[in-house]
């Protein structure tokens, strides 16, 4: 049975606290893992929500401040210590192929994965799966950054009352799915289009036109919400996002499910994330992101 949810590892922005740790997060995609931007104390959290290195297939970093990076190390030496059976693909912005090579070999250790570096230095997909596109588009943060976003392709839905209209049953569904036409009749004629699913990550960024190009359409959005709306002259300044934004962004992009999440350490009532985001006019399903929390993807539109 495929899976397809977020796992919450991490939460916190620049430092930890005593109830959320460095960032970290890892989107169970069908039979796939993708761990974004593992923080410090990700190899852990890892552990305590049950997510082995085995489950990864990829890692992408948005960029190299330490609250997004600094786990790679332990991550990464984690995945030759478990001698994880397949390949595993790592995305970073190219301008910081010297962090992330001193994170690879931060300490010495046997290796024995195949660990492939892909790194981003344009806008555009990175790579093609028959479950999925990943992409990339530029933000704006003081440092070189980049989110992510995963794009299902198109399907088909049968509709049963077109099929009984033209005697299709059993084994016909089948063939007319594969080859496109049976006696005359188009699978047009008797489906719909079944729209693939979206999934973006934004990291550290103000407002600028890669977020509302990863919002667009999504079915989840992770996003940070670092600041609080009165501070937003911070976030401008610091290269973040406030909780209002976020919203905005959400609500204008047609977002079916908002996590917020990657928040400052001077704001202790979470509750706050939401009532400014509701304010802002976000209606859709939204999270307040915890530490170790599962988030499922939206049911299929």
């Amino acid at each position: 049975m495929s899976v397809r949810e977020l796992v919450v590892l991490g939460t916190a922005s620049q430092v930890p606290t005593r109830h959320r740790n460095h960032n970290g997060y890892l989107l169970r995609w069908d039979g796939e893992g993708i761990l974004f931007d593992p923080g410090e104390g990700t190899q852990r959290q890892m552990l305590r929500a049950g997510a082995a290195a085995h489950d990864l297939n990829r890692i992408c970093v948005t960029h190299f401040h330490g609250d997004h990076s600094l786990g790679l190390a332990g991550v990464i030496q984690r995945i030759n210590l478990d001698k994880v059976p397949h390949e595993i693909t790592a995305h970073y912005p190219r301008s910081g192929q010297r962090f992330f090579d001193r994170l690879r070999y931060a300490t010495a250790y046997r290796e024995t994965v195949a660990l492939i570096e892909a790194p981003v230095d344009t806008d555009g997909p990175l790579h093609r799966t028959p479950g999925y596109t990943l992409e990339a588009r530029r933000l704006s943060h003081p440092v070189e950054a980049f989110g992510y976003r995963l794009v299902e392709p198109d399907g088909r839905r049968m509709l049963p009352d077109r099929l009984a209209a033209h005697g299709i049953k059993g084994p016909d569904i089948g063939r007319i799915q594969r080859e496109g036409t049976l006696d005359g009749v188009p699978l047009e004629e008797v489906s719909e289009v079944r729209r693939g699913q979206r999934f973006a990550f934004v990291m550290d960024t103000r407002l600028c036109d890669g977020v509302y190009a990863l919002a667009e359409g999504c079915d989840m959005l992770v996003i940070e919400s670092t600041f609080l709306d009165e501070d937003e002259e911070l976030a401008v300044e610091f290269g973040h996002l406030t909780a209002g934004q976020a919203a905005r962004v959400a609500r204008d992009a047609g977002v079916r499910h908002l996590v917020l999440t990657h928040f400052s350490q001077r704001y202790t009532d979470p509750e706050e994330f939401e009532r400014q985001a509701r304010a802002a006019g976000y209606e859709g399903e939204l999270t307040v992101a915890h530490d170790l929390l599962r988030v499922p993807l939206p049911k299929r539109r």
